[in-house]
């Protein structure tokens, strides 16, 4: 494992190759050895930067969907609401049924080859940039700036002894942490129960028990990994820093160090003599803005998330120093190889982006998402479920029939009342007795019993296929085919 000089040494060309190389993505950065070592608490700098600006982006676009599409109004009801209760999803315009389940089936698979495209191509950029983990720890870590200060005085006040003036900071801290915590675990289980009715439930103290453990557990959740464990959950409860290896190759995007420019590190101003010094300064800037506090010097980690905050940081002081920027970069495991300027990692990767892993993720994206949207486009909004009546499965009735008697749900998933018409064939002679039409509400169901009749004469004994035929009366193509069968008593 390549170890970085200290300032001021010099070092020879043997040495700036074995600095330059790419440390591998299992190596450990700092505690190596130490299986239990204790946690060194981390106070990220604040850093302004482009980088920095699309992280925040990305916190507004996430939080105003996450608070905002909760309270948004469709037809009546709640835009996005998955009710539990009733057992219906409804996302906008669409109702699902749990007899829908393929479509979460395949809304899951296509998350996951989203999510492994994107890292086969850019990295750990979803961790960096909208991991809700990330995302909250950021937002909470904004708070505590404004309520306790930059870097230097957070950590000034965690090393100070207990006063009035650090109470009451911590408190006012922790309360909006818990405030903010809070709020989102109302706006989680608003997901789930209707979230104006759990509001009037809160403000007249009649929250179900179930309403109240999720809202407390979600918030408990968010303000522990949020507020406290924050790098930790990157490190060591993320199941994703562990198997992202296996999807990254050399044309893989990732923030890395040039060695070869920064290396030797050392202040050129003071630098001795015919002393060699490379471009990093040796500040440690990089490393005191980093989230989970590692030092990208070292190589690449499993740590990284990506989110580029070295990058401004590195940028901002070469350009105080008056060196080109891109000494941390966005770069390529084959750029970084080559000795080529880490910044032209972007040039790699669309020199190389038509590789095999990229290709087959791409494809098989495409393959599911046109089947998922041709399922969605083809759904037909009216179900049925026929079972037979386990309490008479066939008798004779009045006339010489023979009758058998049928349970049907109907399930109108359309957000207009219908009236349906049921018919049956499969078998000469066979009716529905004493039915005509059926009316089911919006996204509603009707349980009905159809009771269908054959003449005995005309049949053998046994068991006849037989077909229920439900058609909308305002709209033809609304229908569904159901098979069952018809039992003929010896």
């Amino acid at each position: 494992m390549a170890s970085n000089p200290s300032p001021g040494d010099s070092t020879s060309g043997n040495e700036a190759k074995r600095a330059a190389r790419v440390i591998p993505i299992t190596d450990v950065s700092s505690d190596e050895g130490d299986l239990y070592a204790a946690r060194k608490k981390i106070q990220p700098r604040s850093i302004k930067g482009r980088f920095n600006t699309v992280r925040w982006a990305m916190v507004w676009i996430t939080q105003i969907v996450f608070y905002g599409l909760a309270w948004l109004p469709w037809n009546d009801r709640q835009a996005v609401l998955f009710h539990l209760v009733e057992r219906k999803f409804y996302i906008f315009g669409l109702v699902l049924w749990p007899q829908d389940v393929l479509f979460l089936a395949l809304l899951l698979i296509i998350s996951a080859l989203g999510l492994f495209l994107v890292t086969a191509v850019a990295g750990r950029v979803w961790c960096g940039y909208a991991c809700p983990q990330s995302v909250y720890t950021e937002i909470f870590m904004w708070i505590e700036r404004h309520i306790e200060g930059d870097r230097s005085a957070r950590m000034k006040l965690d090393a100070a002894p207990m006063s009035a003036r650090k109470l009451g900071l911590r408190a006012a801290k922790f309360g909006a942490w818990g405030a903010l915590a809070l709020w989102t675990g109302f706006t989680f289980v608003g997901y789930f129960t209707p979230i104006r009715e759990l509001a009037s439930e809160i403000a007249a103290w009649s929250l179900g028990p179930w309403e109240a453990f999720w809202m407390f557990f979600y918030a408990a959740f968010t303000y522990v990994f949020a507020g406290h464990m924050r790098e930790q959950v990157c490190k060591y409860m993320c199941p994703y820093a562990r198997f992202q290896g296996v999807m990254f190759d050399p044309d893989t995007l990732i923030v890395s160090y040039d060695a070869n420019r920064g290396e030797p590190r050392g202040n050129k101003k003071k630098a001795r003599e015919g002393q060699v010094v490379g471009d990093c300064v040796d500040c440690d800037w990089c490393v005191q803005v980093c989230p989970t506090g590692i030092d990208i010097r070292n190589g690449l980690q499993y740590e990284c998330i990506g989110c580029a905050l070295c990058i401004d940081a590195c940028d901002q002081v070469m350009d105080k120093v008056g060196r080109p920027r891109g000494l941390i970069a966005y770069t390529t495991e084959r750029t970084l190889l080559a000795k080529k300027p880490a910044h032209e990692g972007w040039r790699e990767v669309m020199a190389h982006i038509l590789r095999p892993r990229v290709i087959l993720y791409t494809s098989l994206l495409a393959f599911i998402v046109s089947g998922f949207a041709w399922a969605l486009f083809t759904r037909t909004p009216v179900k049925m479920n026929v079972l037979r009546d386990r309490a008479t499965l066939a008798r004779e009735v009045e006339g010489g029939k023979i009758e058998n008697v049928y349970r049907l749900r109907i399930m109108n998933t359309s957000e207009v009342a219908r009236r349906y018409v049921l018919e049956v064939e499969g078998l000469p002679g066979a009716a529905i007795a004493d039915l005509r039409e059926i009316e089911v509400e919006a996204a509603g169901s009707r349980d009905i019993a159809a009771r269908v009749q054959v003449d005995a004469e005309a049949l053998q004994p046994g068991s006849h296929e037989i077909y229920f035929n439900l058609q909308a009366v305002d709209a033809p193509d609304v229908r569904v085919h159901e098979k069952t069968s018809f039992l003929q008593p010896r």
